[in-house]
């Protein structure tokens, strides 16, 4: 890998928590998650390739090589064990940090995360790449959250402040057209899923328009999935108190 991941790092323990934003995200959309952990942990929260700070770096868009730059910035931390939570194509990032490298991850938390099925809102994704404007990107936001869901002007205003990044719209319209394929997602094989035997927790919203909660039958038995009733796809920020506790449960169990 050429060039280093941005990575917001904040608290300090003998504990390491690693944050994997989503689609169109970047390490922001963690930071009400963050006030909400228990204390004691070392967090970081990273701007994955192709976006925000870390916007040229290469991998953008692919999980497998995202997952990898992920590792390779941890080893180079020299931290040899984390817990990670990841949301939507993080939480996919996430899980193939684990089979790559199991020995340094003690947990997963994954939030709505990409995956678990074929099925994806790829319109949505679109539209958010594509949203030129405030007001489009305000539309599109709205839409990656849900029809019933409350969308925060500060989630509106970190859309827009990305958006504001130079190259960061044409390299979203990238990214949409790698993760969505022919109105479909790439899926996890469940003997890939099943082989994973750290804790796992797993959180959706029963709302969620952009990868249906019905994707989280496919986890194995031994996941513990969280139901957000209410909830859309956009858990961090519409439920940040909910997923850090799930987070924090993740931690307990290892």
């Amino acid at each position: 890998m050429t060039g280093t991941l941005f990575a917001d790092v904040t608290g300090e323990g003998n504990r390491t928590l690693v944050l994997l934003h989503g689609f169109a995200g970047s390490h922001r959309v963690w930071e009400s998650v963050r006030r909400a952990l228990p204390s004691g942990l070392r967090v970081i929260a990273y701007d994955l390739p192709g976006h925000a700070s870390s916007l040229n770096l290469p991998g953008a868009g692919r999980a497998k090589a995202t997952a990898r730059a992920v590792i390779d910035d941890l080893e180079m931390r020299g931290i040899a064990r984390c817990h990670m939570a990841g949301h939507s194509f993080g939480g996919a990032v996430a899980v193939l940090a684990a089979h790559l490298a199991p020995h340094a991850v003690a947990s997963l938390a994954l939030v709505a995360p990409g995956g678990f099925g074929r099925e994806i809102a790829g319109d949505l994704m679109m539209a958010r790449a594509q949203a030129s404007n405030d007001n489009e990107i305000a539309i599109a936001v709205q839409g990656m959250f849900g029809p019933h869901c409350t969308v925060s002007s500060e989630s509106v205003a970190e859309a827009i402040a990305l958006n504001a990044v130079a190259g960061q719209r044409q390299k979203l319209v990238e990214m949409a057209a790698m993760i969505v394929r022919h109105g479909e997602q790439g899926a996890f094989p469940a003997s890939m899923l099943e082989a994973l035997t750290m804790p796992v927790h797993l959180a959706w919203g029963s709302l969620d328009a952009v990868l249906p909660l019905r994707q989280a039958s496919a986890a194995p038995e031994s996941f513990r999935l969280h139901r957000l009733d209410g909830a859309g796809h956009m858990l961090p920020e519409e439920r940040p108190e909910a997923v850090a506790a799930i987070i924090a449960e993740s931690l307990c169990d290892a």
